[in-house]
């Protein structure tokens, strides 16, 4: 299904990506978000320092700022999955520069799975740029390191994976502006959704945690940030609830299968549809 075309494809995807703007002003709101989170958690800590509060309470608080700003970095990760790929495919169409691809040596699968390919990448790097540095920053000013984030920043991943996927696959149908438009309307479902379900866990609202389940069936996207959420912070705050970062509801390792078949899924969808577009 797949060969040298697919590469091709993922080569020109990347070389296009690097020269829009899109991606520099991502790079940039990037570097200038660690600037100001690094400033803010210098002041933060040397106001702990002055005020002599106890050790625990310090490394609490530490650690619920360093998960704010990595659910800081989890939303313009959203953003980036979205915004990148949204017009890769439904763009070129109508600028006839697809039809001209199209007309090459190049299976249309590979088209598909080559900018899918690319885009991934771009997201995966962007995500390790920024959650490194909130981290680099947390554990050079802060002294706190989180726990099990080898865990949790391949669930954030797993979350770009589903939006670039959605991205691409309403790119073959939908106009730039419609798919964007659709696949942000699909994450705000699943961000209320989950909150939904954390309301209704705690108030013990079985109606709620219903609700809350369905909507992250119909886009698994915020479950996995709070699946990373509670991995990337001590027992002791997960089990006092001490953040709004400790889920109530924590999403099971099956909702973690379900996002990957889901991405999976989505992008087998995107196949189909572009290859019976009529070009």
């Amino acid at each position: 299904m797949t060969g040298r075309g697919l590469f091709t494809i993922a080569h020109l995807t990347l070389h296009e990506a690097v020269r829009r703007r899109i991606l520099t002003a991502a790079l940039l709101c990037g570097v200038a978000f660690v600037v100001l989170y690094g400033t803010g958690v210098h002041f933060l800590a040397r106001d702990i320092a002055r005020h002599h509060m106890p050790l625990v309470q310090q490394r609490m608080f530490l650690t619920f700022i360093t998960l704010a700003g990595l659910y800081a970095v989890n939303f313009l990760t959203v953003m980036t999955a979205v915004l990148l790929p949204v017009d890769t495919l439904s763009g070129e169409i109508a600028s006839g520069v697809m039809q001209t691809l199209a007309s090459k040596p190049i299976r249309r699968s590979e088209i598909v799975l080559g900018k899918w390919l690319a885009h991934a990448l771009l997201v995966a790097a962007y995500l390790a740029l920024m959650a490194g540095g909130v981290l680099a920053v947390a554990r050079a000013i802060g002294h706190v390191a989180l726990p099990r984030i080898q865990l949790g920043l391949p669930l954030m991943m797993l979350e770009g994976a589903v939006l670039v996927s959605l991205s691409i696959a309403g790119g073959t149908r939908l106009s730039t502006v419609t798919n964007g438009v659709f696949v942000f309307g699909l994450y705000g479902l699943a961000f209320i959704g989950s909150w939904v379900e954390q309301i209704g866990t705690l108030a013990g609202n079985e109606a709620a945690r219903y609700v809350g389940t369905v909507a992250s069936l119909i886009m698994p996207t915020e479950a996995m940030w709070q699946l990373a959420a509670h991995h990337m912070q001590p027992p002791l705050m997960r089990d006092l609830a001490a953040t709004p970062f400790s889920p109530a509801s924590v999403p099971s390792p099956a909702m973690v299968a379900w996002a990957g078949g889901y991405a999976l899924a989505v992008l087998c969808v995107a196949l189909r549809l572009f290859r019976t577009r009529s070009l």
